[in-house]
């Protein structure tokens, strides 16, 4: 069976976009392959940064021929008097028929006709040229741009196409404007490595399809992706225990530079023992973050940085000694730089930059990093009045609000950005600041993207939330809210992450409160805000918690509406109030539905919601002896439930006392046959009774149990499932 090869030949590729387009092609090719009914045994997706490829194998020559039924025009337009209309004429033609084929079935609309087509397979590799371009032109990614006058887009020039069926070069061609690539059988092997055998031929010829890998590698090249992360990781180990050391190997940096190289060659350079001195973060960020170089650590048990880091090197092994010297020259003066930055840095304490701030805008209509500093500071201290805190942390809390952003001015921080909170916690340290400000001010930054770090210390999370609870309020405050995928504030983020703070450190915020108080300051100082602030906060951050409940605690769509509530301010406001309670009600709710248990008490107490929205009683009494009076009761069923729900109280009220929501349950489950001997028992009775008291009366009995069911949840949002 054929093999199928396609290779683009690019100027070298951003990384980003080669991992992004190998992932792009493993569902898009198979997805097109099977719409034409083309099987095969196996699809691999090639990369580098100067060709993306890939080969299937096991095609078929040709497509099967199948049959298509196609559904025409209603019989009555179809057929006048036995005899076919200009419509079945023309219905027929259009199908490439005989009036003859054409059949009359009866359908759920009428009858219509119906005509039964043969379509012969087309030839493998008439399709596949048709879907090569499809392929090229559905890749998505950032920046790609027209490289000549017409309308074709990637992210570097389009050099070269080779496309073999077999043996046989397919003929494909990509314009764009007066340039035209076209497809042959001659690809390109690595820039240093590969010496053509004759100065005419100038690449590498690929005799069959299956044969694109091994004539890669022999010129150089080593297109299997996952094979050549291997070989990376394998060459930095083995570099760094030749040097006694571990090789710090992140997974981010190692997909990187897997995308960096066509064969990869590790070489060890070395930069002096004195640059150590340095806060190792700073050391890291050069090798790492600037250079994409491998730090080298003493042990895994042992993280401290030894003066040597590893290169991938794209080019000749045997020149690996110029290559080190070369990157330790750069390595170098940036370390040297760097600790002129840190000594210079050190010479006043962090409090001494503050004024600095004032140079800095954070936001063009909000004023300067200063201000947001003084708004910062407000906000951690109506925190910390919600929080039963000692003076000592109240204290750490507020010396970290006001040196959070002072770092920012440094000229560590401003030569390397990344290094924000990082230097603040180093420069706070080291002018004697207590640990605890240090460890806030770095934490206040996390997370710093989703998987990250949340803040560990509790002056961390406040200020954290501070920080971020101001961006939020400011930023609505102007009017600029996301919308769809555009959030340039990263305004999402930052409201996901105060929700995870305060779940994750337990801490008891009453944010429908805060958002009130931080709104009210925010007005305050510009009285011209929208009315609608605070709504539309309110309304964000129920959005983000719901995100969050779904998407990262797994809890179903319908048992997150049963705690937050569909258009029920009660519950909006309840989940807002304690967000420590929303988050333990819905896993509890999900725990119940997947250990059944929740069936137990779905039917009755679901059924008692829906009947009690017809009568007036409100939704958080309690208490049977105010609401409901036994002496207009006709039938024992309903003695039965008023008792029931009378002793019910005491433990309601222990379990919203004590989140104790499994009392809460086991208490329903023990009222469900009491309630269904109510609806349909031998005492059963009508709810919706003629008499006005009566029926009011067993109204606000089935409410009385909607209410004591509401302190768990809304069971009129919950979804029957069985």
């Amino acid at each position: 069976m054929p093999n199928f090869l396609l290779e683009l030949g690019t100027e070298e590729l951003p990384a980003s976009f080669v991992a992004g387009s190998v992932q792009q092609w493993q569902e898009l090719v198979p997805a097109t392959l099977a719409e034409q009914s083309l099987t095969n045994e196996s699809i691999n997706v090639y990369a580098t940064p100067r060709r993306l490829a890939v080969l299937v194998k096991g095609l078929p020559v040709k497509q099967s021929d199948r049959e298509e039924e196609v559904k025409g025009p209603p019989a009555s337009s179809a057929f006048k008097d036995g005899k076919p209309t200009k419509a079945a004429e023309g219905f027929a033609k259009k199908q490439g028929v005989e009036i003859d084929a054409l059949e009359v079935r009866a359908t759920d609309k009428g009858d219509f006709v119906f005509v039964l087509k043969q379509i012969p397979g087309r030839m493998t590799a008439d399709i596949l040229v048709e879907l090569v371009p499809q392929w090229i032109n559905k890749l998505e990614g950032k920046r790609f741009m027209r490289w000549a006058d017409g309308d074709l887009k990637f992210p570097r020039p389009i050099r070269s196409i080779v496309a073999l069926f077999d043996d046989t070069v397919l003929p494909i061609a990509l314009v764009s404007g007066s340039d035209t690539v076209k497809s042959d059988r001659i690809s390109q092997g690595h820039r240093v490595l590969h010496t053509p055998p004759t100065p005419e031929m100038g690449g590498v010829s690929i005799p069959q399809a299956e044969d694109y890998v091994e004539c890669l590698r022999a010129a150089g090249v080593e297109v299997d992706r996952q094979q050549r992360k291997i070989q990376i990781q394998a060459q930095v180990e083995a570099a760094a225990t030749k040097q006694g050391g571990y090789a710090d190997i992140t997974e981010d940096l190692l997909e990187e530079v897997t995308d960096l190289v066509e064969w990869p060659n590790a070489v060890v350079g070395k930069f002096d023992d004195g640059f150590l001195m340095l806060p190792p973060e700073v050391i890291t960020t050069i090798i790492v973050t600037n250079q994409r170089y491998f730090p080298i650590l003493k042990s895994p048990e042992f993280p401290e940085l030894l003066p040597y880091f590893i290169t991938i090197s794209n080019g000749d092994p045997a020149k690996s000694a110029i290559i080190a010297a070369g990157n330790e020259r750069v390595v170098r003066a940036r370390l040297a730089d760097g600790q002129f930055f840190y000594k210079a840095d050190l010479v006043k304490p962090l409090e001494d930059y503050l004024p600095k701030l004032e140079t800095v805008t954070f936001q063009e209509d909000l004023g300067t990093v200063r201000a947001k500093v003084d708004r910062l500071c407000k906000i951690a201290s109506l925190i910390t009045k919600q929080l039963q805190i000692t003076a000592a942390e109240q204290a750490y809390i507020e010396r970290a609000a006001l040196l959070c952003k002072a770092d920012l001015v440094t000229q560590m921080v401003y030569e390397f950005p990344e290094m924000q909170g990082i230097m603040g916690q180093k420069y706070a340290l080291a002018c004697g600041e207590p640990e605890a400000v240090a460890t806030g001010i770095f934490e206040h930054y996390l997370p710093k993207g989703a998987g990250d770090n949340l803040p560990q210390t509790l002056t961390g999370q406040v200020v954290a939330i501070a920080d971020k609870l101001d961006t939020l309020v400011s930023i609505f405050g102007l009017g600029m809210l996301p919308t769809g995928s555009s959030d340039p504030f990263a305004l999402r983020r930052a409201a996901n992450a105060i929700t995870n703070i305060i779940w994750a450190a337990q801490l008891p915020i009453n944010l429908h409160q805060l958002l009130a108080e931080v709104v009210a300051e925010f007005t305050a100082v510009r009285p011209q805000t929208s009315a609608e602030l605070l709504s539309q906060l309110y309304e964000f951050f129920l959005q983000r918690i719901r995100t969050l409940l779904q998407e990262e605690k797994n809890v179903d769509y319908d048992l997150v509406n049963a705690v937050l509530g569909e258009n029920d301010p009660e519950y909006t406001e309840r989940a807002l109030r304690d967000l420590l309670d929303a988050l333990e009600r819905a896993i509890f709710l999900q725990q119940i539905r997947n250990d059944k248990t929740l069936d137990l008490i779905y039917e009755t107490v679901n059924r008692s919601t829906r009947l009690a929205a017809q009568g007036d009683l409100d939704k958080v009494e309690l208490e049977p002896k105010t609401a409901v009076k036994p002496e207009l009761f006709q039938k024992s069923s309903e003695q039965a439930f008023y008792d029931a729900v009378v002793q019910l109280v005491p433990q309601t009220l222990l379990s919203k006392q004590t989140r104790n929501y499994q009392q809460l349950v086991e208490s329903l489950t023990e009222i469900a046959p009491a309630v269904s001997s109510f609806f349909d028992g031998p005492e059963s009775v009508l709810v919706m009774d003629s008499d006005p008291e009566i029926k009011r009366n067993r109204l606000n009995l089935l409410g009385l149990l909607r209410n004591h069911a509401r302190v768990l949840a809304d069971f009129g949002a919950i979804v029957n499932r069985f």
